[in-house]
């Protein structure tokens, strides 16, 4: 980073850009998939960078290799355990459990809910399950939808963008080699306040700027012919942050009982104790990891057997497992159904693969060509630290873009070099504010943007005032209070 400044410098900046450019125009103006995109952008970049001929594509695959070696397993893993809740009727069992209780607490507990549920499902899966949760509950309430509608996007919004095992933070923590452990716990440190200020707080504003009822494809599924659920066009469409996914929710039962996610195979369903400690298993067994990263000794006898039972891949192995006594045999599914069921789960998650892995190849050309270390020496000039770049990189690919996933996973190829030293509580604050930039104001390039337009009846000001100033928010307040917290660590 003390090396001085030459043209080899300018040519990789001017190429990341032009690289950049192409993804994003490919992305936007041609309406290519993002990984034919990146993978594109990624070829672009190393030949223009000046990577060997012969070298280019091996580059771009030790990128991909790298990246889904790891983070692969874990996006997989939590398809599995997402499918399981909702076809079990968990996440029914979660709602009807938490919705009791005076009016003035629903917001509150809103965001509760899609902080539970979205654990271990994508953005968008956990929204096709709300959206009828909320219009019901607006229907009851007869107030206004975005004081209950705010609350829930911004719980499955910041769980998104801060908490592993998504698939930005998991692909940001792989290329930066944080702990996924600190970086748990950091999260949610950072996320509870966030969602608060985000969600209930903000929905109050919100409700008062855009008073709608119940209205839009939401009020459709909640309340179609017959009283039973139906499935809203939007979902079939690729949604959620802007990383071109599916949605295994599209499965939504048209003749399952009103704003209920339960698959009729089920012949009863868990309970609320055993839902909650098959979604918490995980995360108590990572914070636990986690704890001993901080205060053991790597000496330890004990430390081996915790950094075992810690890891993701173990982790959730156990959540699945689990989830399969009383996610499947205990409410009724036979083992045959089960197997049909986890293999069902798998085909939504491919698209955000390919993505992941294909930023993890275009992260890769970045840096075997020198783009981070110019960057780097850039940011070392500018005294400008790896927190602070990478917030305010992830947020522009992040407009241009439309995509949280692409933002997070180019921002964290990019600031890698700079990463380089940095103690896991760094490593893992920095993960954080990349996070945080992927989440900022999602507009008319984000698919997730027309999918709450549709689900809530808005208009493109009315989603602007409300999702995307909501979006903005969590990404601002997310970023402070990394900052707050990295003045301590």
């Amino acid at each position: 980073m003390n090396q001085p400044w030459n043209g080899h410098d300018t040519q990789v900046l001017v190429v990341a850009a032009v690289g950049i450019a192409i993804v994003v125009l490919l992305i936007i103006w041609a309406k290519m998939h993002a990984f034919l995109a990146l993978s594109i952008g990624s070829l672009f970049v190393g030949i223009a960078s000046g990577i060997a001929l012969d070298k280019v594509t091996t580059s771009y695959e030790t990128g991909v290799g790298g990246v889904l070696g790891y983070v692969g397993v874990l996006i997989a893993l939590g398809a599995m355990l997402g499918k399981l809740l909702a076809d079990s009727g968990g996440a029914d069992k979660i709602v009807d459990t938490l919705l009791h209780g005076r009016a003035a607490t629903l917001p509150w507990k809103m965001a509760l809910i899609a902080g539970i549920i979205g654990i271990p499902m994508f953005f968008e899966i956990g929204l096709v399950l709300l959206i009828p949760v909320v219009m019901l509950a607006v229907h009851r309430s007869e107030g206004p939808a975005m004081r209950l509608g705010i609350p829930a996007l911004a719980g499955l919004s910041v769980l998104h963008g801060f908490i592993p095992p998504h698939p930005g933070p998991l692909a940001a923590i792989g290329i930066l080699h944080a702990n996924v452990g600190v970086t748990l716990a950091f999260g949610l440190l950072i996320a509870v306040p966030t969602v608060i200020i985000a969600g209930p707080l903000f929905g109050r504003l919100a409700a008062r700027m855009v008073p709608i009822g119940a209205a839009g494809a939401g009020l459709a599924v909640t309340v179609g012919s017959g009283g039973n659920a139906q499935t809203a066009d939007p979902q079939d469409q690729g949604t959620g942050q802007g990383t071109g996914q599916g949605t295994q929710a599209g499965s939504q039962r048209r003749d399952a009982p009103l704003g209920k996610a339960q698959d009729l195979d089920a012949t009863r369903s868990p309970s609320f104790t055993w839902t909650l400690v098959t979604l918490l298993s995980p995360l108590v067994l990572m914070l636990i990891k986690a704890g001993a990263d901080i205060w053991m000794d790597k000496g330890a006898a004990l430390r081996p057997l915790l950094d075992f039972i810690g890891d993701p891949v173990f982790a959730l192995l156990v959540a699945v497992l689990l989830a399969m006594l009383t996610f499947g045999t205990r409410v009724g599914f036979s083992a045959s159904t089960l197997t049909k069921k986890i293999g069902q789960s798998l085909l939504p998650i491919v698209g955000v693969m390919l993505i992941v892995g294909a930023g993890g190849g275009f992260k890769q050309v970045l840096v075997d060509g020198g783009t981070g270390t110019a960057i780097a020496k850039i940011a070392v000039a500018a005294s400008l630290s790896a927190l602070v770049l990478g917030w305010i990189i992830a947020v522009l690919i992040r407009l241009a873009t439309g995509s949280a996933t692409v933002a997070t996973v180019t921002a964290a190829g990019i600031i890698a070099p700079l990463a380089t030293g940095l103690t896991p509580a760094q490593l893992a604050l920095v993960v954080l504010a990349i996070g945080a930039g992927s989440l900022f104001f999602s507009h008319v390039n984000d698919a997730g943007f027309w999918l709450v337009k549709e689900y809530f009846g808005l208009t493109v000001g009315q989603t602007i005032k409300t999702w995307s100033v909501m979006e903005t928010i969590i990404s601002v307040v997310g970023f402070g209070f990394t900052l707050l917290l990295s003045a301590f660590v």
